[in-house]
C-alpha cells in the first residue's frame, strides 16, 4: 500500500495526525495505521473516534491533560538486578502513572449510554498503579528530587552536609572581605566553584598572603582560583559527606527499583494505553480540524456520499481563506464505474484523488469529511492507477507502466475492489490507445469491480452511455467565463472545450478552423451538444435547487408555527388548569360565606339588623368573585338543613337570583382574583370603628384574605377597652375551627405587641 498512499497524498494525513500526537508512543500508533478490511474492526474504531469528537465538543466534559513518556526503554534496562532507575526516570515514571490513572478514572465516568466505547477504556491494573505513585511521591519531591526524608540516613546526611557549607561559605566570605578591605582583591570580586569546592578569584601575586592550595588559572593568567587553607579540611568533609549522600541515594533508588521491578510488564501495558488514547485523540483533532464524521458503514463494497472533500486541498485551502467545493457521489451494483470527463484542469484529477484519499482514510479507522447523510462502504483491494509512472531503471515507458497497471486490474479486480485511473488510455495513439482502454474497461466491468476513471477520449464516453454499469460523468465548465466550475455532474459526459481554450490561449482563428475541418463537424456538433446539455442541466440544477431551498424555507417556517401553536395549546392548558383550580377555590369560599350566612339568620331567627348584614356579606362575595360556576361545571352547593335555605331564599330573592346574575365566563373568574391579588392590603386597621362596623369590615376582609391566599395579614384593633380585640379573636377563632385560617397570634412587641394580631392564612 505503500504505493498507494504515496499517489493519494496520505503521506500529509500520516504527517498531520504526528503532529497532533504529544508523544513518541501516539507517533508509533500513527506509523502503524494501516488499510484495513474488517467491518467489525473498522466500525468500532470510527465510532471511537467519533466519540472522542464528543468529549472535546462538550465543555462540561474535561479531558484530562498530562505528560506521556516513552520509558519503555528504561524499563527494559532495569529487568537486571542492580541497575535503577534516576530521578528523572522514576519522576517520568511518575507522570505516566498519574495520568494513566486519572484517564482510567476520566473514562469509568463517561456515561455509558452516550460513550459505549469510551466508557470501557479502564486500566485492570489501576490496583497496582496506585500503590507504585505512591511509593514515588514518597521518595520524590514535585520537581524529580530525591526528598530529604527519603531515609532517615539521607536526611542526616543532608543536614550534616549543608551544616558543613554553610561553615565554609562563611569561613570564605570572611576571608574575601579581609583581603577587600587590605586593597589585595577587588571590590567585585565573589567566591566561586572549582572543582566541586568553594574557591576564591585573586591576582596571583597575593597568593603567598592568602594561602592555599590553587585549582585553577583564567585564560590569561590574570586571576588564579584558590582554595583558603582555612578551609581546606572543612571542604574535604563536605566532599566525603556528599561521596555518603551519592552512596545512599544510589542505595534508595535501587531500593525504590527493585520494588517496582515485578509490575514492569504491568507499566508497559499501561504505556500502551496512553499509546492508544495519544493516538486516538489525534484522530479526534484532525476530525475537527476537516469537520469529519463517522458516515454509516455498510458491509458491502459500494458508496454514497455527499458533500465529500479532499481532506488535504480542504486543510490547504482553510489556511488560505478558500473553500473546496464538494463532491456528490454513488458508486453500487447498478452504477458501478463512473467515467468523468471534461475539460483540463477541470478537477478530473481532484475528484478521482478526492475518491481515493476518503476510502483509504475510512478504511485506515479516520473519519472522513462528508455530510451527515453520507453512507460508506468496504473494499477489499484499492487499486490505483495516477500520474506518470516512467520508470528509466526499468526502462519503461509512461504508456507501458500503466498498461502494466492494467494487466494487474484485469487479473486481480473483483467485486469487492475499488480502481482509479487518471487519463485512462493515454500515452499512445490515440485510436489504439481509446480501443485498448474500452477492451479493457469492458472486462473490469464484467468482473463486477467498482470504480473512477477519468478521460478524454470520446469512445469511452458512448461506452458509459450504452453499457449497464458504467455511467458518465462531467466536470462543469463555465462557458461564458470560460473557467472550469469544479464541480461533478453525474449522469452525461463532459466536453473537453478544446476549440473554446484554444480561442482563450489566443490561437489563431485560421488554425483553430483548419482543426475543425481536420476533425470533422460529427466530432465538433457532439461535443457542442455536450456542452448545451451541460449547460441545461446546469440551469436546471439551480432552478431544482432554488426550489429545495424554497421549500426548506417553507418547512422551516411550518416547523417554527407548529412550535408557537403548541405552545399555545400547551399555555392554554395550563391557564385553563390555573382558572380551575382558582374557580375550585373561589367556590368554597362562596359556599362558606353561604353556609356561614344561613347558620348566622337561623341563630338569629331572622333578625332584622343581622339578616342585612349577612346579605351585605353574600353581595361582597358576589362583587369580589364575579361569577360562580362555568369553570368547574358545577353549582354552589349551599350546606345546611333544608329550613334554613329556605330562610335564606325566602328574604334576597335570595343568593338564587344572585348566582343567575352572575357572569359564567372562566376569564372573568380569573381576573377578578387576579385583580384582587394586586389590589390586596396585608393590614386591616378596625380602630376608631363601632362593634358593628369592625364586624363587618374584618368579615369582610378575611373573606378577601382567604380567597387570595394571603399568607400573613396583620388586624390592628388597638388596646383600648379590648372590644374590638375580643371581636377580632372570637371571629378568628370560628375561622380556624372551619380550618380557613392555619393560626394567629399577638404582634411583635416591638411593633405594638397586644395592639394588633396576625393572622396566618
Amino acid at each position: 500500500m505503500e504505493r498507494v498512499e504515496k499517489k493519494l497524498d496520505f503521506g500529509v494525513i500520516r504527517e498531520r495526525l504526528k503532529q497532533l500526537c504529544s508523544s513518541s508512543l501516539g507517533r508509533e500508533q500513527v506509523d502503524a495505521m494501516t488499510f484495513l478490511t474488517d467491518y467489525t474492526t473498522i466500525q468500532h474504531l470510527l465510532l471511537e473516534t467519533q466519540e472522542m469528537v464528543h468529549i472535546h465538543e462538550d465543555a462540561s466534559l474535561h479531558f484530562p491533560q498530562g505528560d506521556i513518556h516513552d520509558i519503555r526503554e528504561n524499563l527494559a534496562r532495569v529487568r537486571i538486578e542492580g541497575l535503577f532507575l534516576d530521578e528523572q526516570e522514576l519522576h517520568q515514571l511518575r507522570q505516566v502513572l498519574c495520568y494513566a490513572i486519572e484517564l482510567e478514572q476520566f473514562f469509568s465516568h463517561l456515561d455509558t449510554a452516550r460513550f459505549p466505547i469510551l466508557s470501557t477504556l479502564t486500566l485492570a491494573s489501576t490496583p497496582v498503579l496506585l500503590p507504585l505513585r505512591t511509593r514515588i511521591d514518597k521518595a520524590l519531591d514535585p520537581y524529580g528530587q530525591l526528598r530529604d526524608n527519603a531515609s532517615p540516613e539521607l536526611a542526616r546526611i543532608r543536614r550534616e552536609l549543608s551544616q558543613a557549607q554553610g561553615s565554609v561559605s562563611r569561613a570564605i566570605n570572611g576571608i574575601l572581605r579581609k583581603a577587600q578591605a587590605e586593597g589585595l582583591i577587588e571590590k567585585d570580586a565573589t567566591p566561586t566553584m572549582r572543582e566541586g569546592r568553594l574557591v576564591l578569584p585573586i591576582p596571583p601575586g597575593i597568593k603567598k598572603k592568602i594561602g592555599g592550595i590553587v585549582h585553577d588559572e583564567s585564560a590569561t593568567g590574570k586571576t588564579i582560583y584558590i582554595e583558603p587553607a582555612e578551609v581546606v579540611e572543612a571542604n574535604n568533609h563536605i566532599r566525603t559527606l556528599e561521596g555518603e549522600e551519592r552512596r545512599e541515594r544510589a542505595r534508595i533508588l535501587i531500593e525504590i527499583t527493585n520494588e517496582l521491578r515485578p509490575y514492569v510488564p504491568t507499566i508497559i501495558q499501561t504505556e500502551v494505553y496512553l499509546a492508544h488514547i495519544d493516538f486516538l485523540n489525534a484522530k479526534a483533532q484532525l476530525a475537527q480540524i476537516l469537520h469529519a464524521i463517522a458516515p454509516e458503514l455498510i458491509d458491502s463494497p459500494q458508496l454514497d456520499w455527499h458533500e465529500a472533500k479532499h481532506p488535504v486541498l480542504y486543510m490547504r485551502f482553510m489556511a488560505e481563506g478558500r473553500e473546496v467545493v464538494p463532491l456528490d457521489l454513488r458508486l453500487d451494483r447498478q452504477h458501478r464505474i463512473l467515467v468523468i470527463s471534461g475539460p483540463n484542469a477541470g478537477g478530473k484529477s481532484v475528484c478521482l484523488k478526492t475518491v481515493g484519499l476518503i476510502q483509504y482514510m475510512l478504511q485506515c479507522g479516520l473519519l472522513v469529511p462528508v455530510e451527515e447523510s453520507s453512507k460508506a462502504g468496504i473494499f477489499r483491494q484499492l487499486m490505483i492507477d495516477i500520474g506518470d509512472e516512467q520508470s528509466i531503471s526499468d526502462d519503461l515507458s509512461t504508456y507501458s507502466s500503466h498498461l502494466r497497471n492494467m494487466k494487474s486490474f484485469v487479473r486481480q479486480a473483483d467485486s469487492h475492489t475499488l480502481f482509479l485511473i487518471d487519463e485512462f488510455g493515454s500515452g499512445t495513439e490515440p485510436a489504439i490507445g481509446g480501443a485498448i482502454a474500452e477492451a479493457i474497461l469492458t472486462s473490469i466491468n464484467q468482473q463486477q469491480a467498482l470504480g473512477v476513471i477519468t478521460t478524454h477520449y470520446t469512445n469511452l464516453k458512448h461506452l458509459a452511455e450504452r453499457t449497464e454499469g458504467i455511467i458518465n460523468g462531467a466536470m462543469l465548465y463555465d462557458r461564458g467565463a470560460l473557467k472550469p466550475l469544479f464541480q461533478l455532474s453525474v449522469g452525461q459526459a463532459g466536453s473537453s472545450f478544446a476549440i473554446e481554450i484554444a480561442r482563450q490561449t489566443g490561437l489563431d482563428e485560421a488554425i483553430i478552423q483548419q482543426a475543425i475541418d481536420i476533425v470533422g463537424n460529427e466530432h465538433i456538433d457532439y461535443d457542442k451538444q455536450l456542452q448545451d446539455i451541460a449547460r441545461d442541466k446546469r440551469y436546471w440544477e439551480n432552478k431544482r435547487q432554488n426550489i429545495r431551498q424554497r421549500e426548506k424555507h417553507l418547512e422551516e417556517k411550518i416547523a417554527f408555527y407548529e412550535q408557537e401553536i403548541a405552545g399555545l395549546k400547551a399555555k392554554k392548558k395550563e391557564i385553563l388548569a390555573e382558572a380551575k383550580e382558582e374557580a375550585q377555590i373561589l367556590l368554597q369560599e362562596s359556599n362558606a360565606t353561604i353556609e356561614r350566612t344561613i347558620r348566622e339568620i337561623k341563630e338569629s331567627k331572622a333578625d332584622k339588623e343581622r339578616t342585612q348584614k349577612a346579605r351585605q356579606r353574600v353581595e361582597h362575595m358576589k362583587q369580589v368573585a364575579g361569577s360562580r360556576e362555568q369553570v368547574t361545571g358545577g353549582r354552589l352547593q349551599v350546606a345546611g338543613d333544608r329550613k334554613a335555605k329556605k330562610e335564606v331564599l325566602h328574604d334576597f330573592r335570595d343568593l338564587k337570583g344572585m348566582s343567575r346574575s352572575l357572569p359564567s365566563s372562566q376569564p372573568n373568574i380569573v381576573n377578578t382574583i387576579r385583580k384582587a391579588k394586586l389590589t390586596f392590603q396585608r393590614e386591616l386597621d378596625l380602630r376608631g370603628l363601632r362593634i358593628d362596623e369592625a364586624e363587618e369590615q374584618l368579615i369582610a376582609y378575611m373573606d378577601s384574605a382567604v380567597m387570595v391566599n394571603a399568607g400573613e395579614v396583620s388586624i390592628l384593633h388597638g388596646t383600648g377597652t379590648g372590644a374590638l380585640k375580643q371581636l377580632t379573636r372570637d371571629y378568628l377563632q370560628r375561622l380556624k375551627k372551619q380550618n380557613r385560617i392555619r393560626d394567629y397570634h399577638d404582634g411583635d412587641v416591638d411593633r405594638g405587641g397586644a395592639g394588633f394580631t396576625i393572622v396566618e392564612v
